[in-house]
C-alpha cells in the first residue's frame, strides 16, 4: 500500500520552539491554517481512501481542508501522537530541547532508553506500528496519516531503509514522507519532502519548532535519526 505521512501545520508552540506534546495541544497559527489549505492542491490528486490523525487538535485542524475536499472523515488514533516530552513538557530552552532530541536519537542504539518522565523508543514504535497495522488491514491502496514531526522521523528511520542522501533530513510543518509496501514484506521510501508542501509562500523554517528542518539556523534539529548511528 501507499502510506502518506504528513506533519501538522505550524502551531503557536512551534513559533516559540516549545516541546508541546500533551493533548489537546496548541491550535494552528494563521500560517498553519494556510499550510493546511495548501494540502488540498498538493495532495488532492492522490487516491487517498482514508485519513488518520492523532488525538492532538493540530492534526485534526491540518487534516480538515483536504478531508473536506475528498469527502473523508478523519479517524483518530492516540498511537499517532507526538513523542511525549515527559519532564520536559512545554520547555523551550536550548538545553531542554537538546535533551529531548538527543533522547530520540539515542533510540537508534538503545530503543529501551526512556525519555525523562515519558516513554521508551520501543514503546513509541509499538504504538505507531499498531495503528499502521490497522490501516494496512483495511486493504486500502492509499492512506494518509497526519501526525507529528519527531514521531514521523523516528518511526520512518526505524522502519524504512533510508538512503544515505536523506540522512540528516527532518520535516517541516506540512512536510511529507511517503512510503510503499507493508509490514510483512517491508516498506520502501518513495518521497521525503522536508519543506512545507505548497512552497515558499507557506514556509517558515525559522518557526518550525524543535522537530523542524535542520539548517544553519537549526543545527540541533532532529534530522533522520540515522544520523546518530553515524556519529
Amino acid at each position: 500500500m501507499r502510506l502518506i505521512l504528513v506533519r501538522h501545520g505550524q502551531t503557536d508552540s512551534n513559533v516559540i520552539h516549545a516541546l508541546d506534546t500533551e493533548a489537546p495541544g496548541a491550535d494552528l497559527t494563521e500560517l498553519g491554517r494556510r499550510q493546511a489549505e495548501a494540502l488540498v492542491a498538493e495532495l488532492g490528486e492522490e487516491d487517498i481512501e482514508s485519513m488518520w490523525v492523532s488525538n492532538l487538535v493540530r492534526t485534526h485542524q491540518t487534516a480538515a481542508p483536504l478531508a473536506g475536499a475528498l469527502g473523508l472523515t478523519p479517524i483518530e488514533r492516540e498511537g499517532l501522537r507526538e513523542i511525549r516530552a515527559g519532564d520536559l513538557e512545554m520547555a523551550n530552552g536550548d538545553a531542554e530541547v537538546r535533551t529531548y532530541l538527543e533522547g530520540i536519537m539515542a533510540w537508534t542504539v538503545d530503543p529501551d532508553s526512556r525519555m525523562p518522565g515519558a516513554e521508551t523508543g520501543r514503546e513509541v514504535k509499538e504504538r505507531y506500528d499498531a495503528v499502521v497495522a490497522e490501516i494496512v488491514a483495511t486493504g486500502q491502496e492509499t492512506a494518509m496519516i497526519v501526525s507529528h514531526g519527531a514521531v514521523i522521523v523516528s518511526w520512518a528511520a526505524s522502519t524504512v531503509e533510508v538512503p544515505r542522501e536523506f540522512l540528516g533530513r527532518s520535516i517541516s510543518n506540512t512536510g511529507v514522507v511517503i512510503i510503499e509496501g507493508d509490514p510483512t514484506d517491508g516498506w520502501q521510501l518513495v518521497r521525503w519532502e522536508s519543506r512545507a508542501l505548497g512552497g515558499p509562500s507557506v514556509s517558515d523554517v525559522e518557526h518550525d519548532g524543535p522537530a523542524g528542518y535542520p539548517d544553519e539556523r537549526h543545527p540541533d534539529s532532529l534530522g533522520v535519526a540515522g544520523r546518530a548511528a553515524e556519529d
